[in-house]
């Protein structure tokens, strides 16, 4: 139950964003339009999570790695849980979305 509760909130395992960049990594940001227009990571997508279920269709392949992210890792880390449920294969929970952005080093 505790490795579950670390992996859904990105305490795993250490992940290298910059290798899941180079293999074609999605970067979905969950946060509201207006979040996201204060600020973003460079070539992310906008999604919010409470629209993700009905914009699926934005994210054709299943099997391309998505990195999730947020304002703090919590909204991330249930967009996460709705695309695995929704049969995406390779999710990783990347937290804040500021955070995330100093790990890649654009």
């Amino acid at each position: 139950m505790l490795n579950t509760l670390k992996q859904l909130f990105g305490f795993g395992p250490k992940v290298d964003y910059n290798q899941l960049l180079k293999q074609g990594a999605i970067i979905l940001d969950v946060r509201s339009k207006g979040e996201y227009q204060g600020g973003h990571i460079k070539g992310s997508t906008n999604i919010p999570v409470d629209t993700l279920s009905s914009n699926l269709g934005r994210l054709k392949d299943k099997n391309k790695p998505i990195i999730t992210c947020c304002a703090s890792g919590m909204r991330s880390a249930s967009a996460k849980r709705i695309l695995k449920s929704k049969g995406y294969n390779v999710v990783h929970n990347g937290g804040a979305w500021n955070s995330l952005q100093n790990k890649i080093h654009q």
